[in-house]
Order: structure tokens, then sequence, then C-alpha cells
């Protein structure tokens, strides 16, 4: 999660990932964000994440996209 969350901040460093559960829904994330998560997602845990990885309820908060990563490493 420590990974994450650096990712995560280096892109939105404005944004509580620890506690926000609703970031698409809430349109705290906007396109581009995403785009640049998955790519560092990509690069930093060496999985592949595609198009049917992109829905909302797999990046609505961080736990979900561990959750999401986890489901690709194995």
């Amino acid at each position: 999660m420590e990974k994450l969350l650096e990712i995560l901040s280096g892109v939105r460093p404005d944004v509580d990932f620890t506690s926000e559960t609703a970031l698409i829904d809430d349109e705290i994330l906007e396109s581009l964000d995403i785009v640049a998560i998955v790519s560092e997602i990509n690069d930093v845990f060496n999985v592949e994440l595609n198009v049917d990885d992109l829905l909302p309820e797999n990046f609505n908060s961080a736990e979900a996209m561990l959750e999401l990563i986890n489901s690709k490493e194995n």
C-alpha cells in the first residue's frame, strides 16, 4: 500500500487517498490522472492493467486499486 500511496500522492498531492472512497464517483480524479496512475502502477508493480480494468469501482479508492494490483500479480 505504501508504494501505491506514493504513486497517488505524486499524481495528486492535494488528495487524501487514505480516506477517499469515491475518487471517480465524486470526480476527484480526472481521466488524465487515471492515465498517469495506470502508467505508474504498470511500471512500479510490473503488472499490465488493460482497458477492461478501467472501471470506476477499481479506482474509487486506494484500497480498490491495491486489490486490482494484487489480482494482476497472481
